[in-house]
């Protein structure tokens, strides 16, 4: 199944915060899809909190220095 996609950077950038976006997105989630998360940094106390809900994360540095998840 697609992982649905949500890109923050722009938030981030603008000078907002994302977490309400996130969560959102999150508790929005189906029993099956993933979200794909792209920030412009590694998201640390965000995958804490989404470890302690019983979400899985694989953070992955991108090629041009974002990071994104699978």
């Amino acid at each position: 199944m697609k992982p649905i996609e949500l890109d923050v950077r722009p938030i981030l950038r603008a000078g907002g915060e994302p977490l309400g976006t996130i969560m959102a997105a999150v508790g929005d989630l189906a029993p099956g899809p993933s979200l794909r998360l792209l920030a412009s940094f590694r998201p640390n106390p965000l995958l804490q909190v989404l470890a302690r809900q019983g979400f899985a994360s694989d953070p992955r540095q991108l090629e041009n220095g974002d990071w994104g998840s699978r």
